[in-house]
């Protein structure tokens, strides 16, 4: 099996055999990580009656209450690197690096971290087979970076993408965004078992006649609206949260740009930018060359993308790339 073509080394790298002066502050959670972890305790409320409801009722008193402080307690597991590592192999597919791979990413790496004041070592690297130009920040200590990535883009420009992932690890997204959505697992769950519910008694009210449909729906619709108004303080939380949300990410892909760019990354940063617009616009053009058109958000919709469009990152970076006015 041939070897894949690795791609130059143009990195300028500053710390080479120097000595590499730590920052005080490794990590920490900026006001998008609080953001996060705002938006997400109407869905941890809701998710703690559920687990207290299943657990009281199935296991009883003293076995319930273990059971709910187990779950509390299990939001830990996002810190704990065994949990971590395992989440991003079985999970996220994640793998360690090859030889190869390690002796490419690791001085990269170092050079990102030394420039932050970051301990190298803090982190886990990992790779994912994607031909897609990609990293990822994972929970408190993984980033993992795609084989593509890896081996199609200049140093420098992994770089930057390594920088980018390190900015969202000391702003602390990975680990909020991992924990809120934890938290709220057992509630989504739950509304997902009553969709279904719901989807299969209107099936089989539709056996019997329309106005059994009909019946069940305005009873539906009632139960909603009834809900919205006792607890209006959950359910209007509940609604907005998945747009707050993405705000929260959209603003964290922002910051984690400009981590990069604090690190003098900015020209690779908006270099990789450039790329996924290209990317996108072959792929507008290949459809329309079909007779088709690619699906894209309008709307509400637009406001639910958890990453900002290519040109709003990209002006974001203006500043860091002295453009001449």
């Amino acid at each position: 099996m041939p070897r894949p073509a690795v791609a130059p080394d143009d990195l300028d790298y500053r710390h080479q055999g120097s000595r590499v002066h730590l920052a005080s502050h490794q990590r920490g959670a900026d006001a998008t990580a609080i953001g996060q972890l705002a938006t997400q305790i109407p869905g941890a409320l809701v998710s703690l009656a559920v687990v207290s409801a299943f657990a009281l009722g199935i296991c009883g008193t003293v076995v319930g209450w273990l059971v709910v402080v187990a779950w509390v307690a299990s939001g830990a597991l996002v810190f704990h690197r065994p949990t971590e590592l395992r989440f991003a192999r079985h999970v996220l597919k994640l793998r360690e690096p090859l030889a190869e791979e390690r002796a490419r990413l690791e001085p990269i790496w170092r050079e990102v971290t030394a420039r932050a004041g970051i301990e190298a070592n803090t982190y886990e690297l990992m790779v994912e087979n994607s031909d897609d130009l990609n990293a990822v920040a994972v929970a408190g200590h993984v980033v993992g970076v795609t084989t593509y990535s890896l081996n199609k883009i200049p140093s420098s420009n992994l770089a930057a993408v390594l920088a980018h992932e390190l900015g969202h690890h000391t702003g602390g997204h990975a680990w909020a965004g991992l924990l809120g959505y934890w938290y709220s697992l057992p509630g989504r769950l739950a509304w997902a078992f009553t969709r279904g519910m719901a989807r299969i008694a209107l099936a089989v009210a539709g056996v019997f006649s329309a106005a059994a449909t009909g019946l069940l729906i305005l009873f539906m619709g009632m139960f909603v609206v009834a809900g919205f108004l006792v607890a209006w303080y959950i359910t209007v939380p509940l609604v907005v949260a998945p747009y707050l949300l993405a705000w929260a990410g959209r603003l964290g892909e922002l910051r984690a740009d400009q981590q990069s760019a604090a690190l003098g990354f900015a020209p690779e940063m908006a270099e990789v930018l450039r790329h996924f617009q290209a990317e996108e616009d072959a792929a507008k053009s290949a459809a329309a060359a079909q007779g088709k058109k690619l699906h894209e958000p309008t709307g509400l919709a637009r406001l639910l993308s958890t990453h900002p469009d290519n040109y709003t990152r990209l002006r974001a970076l203006e500043p860091y790339l002295q453009l001449p006015r």
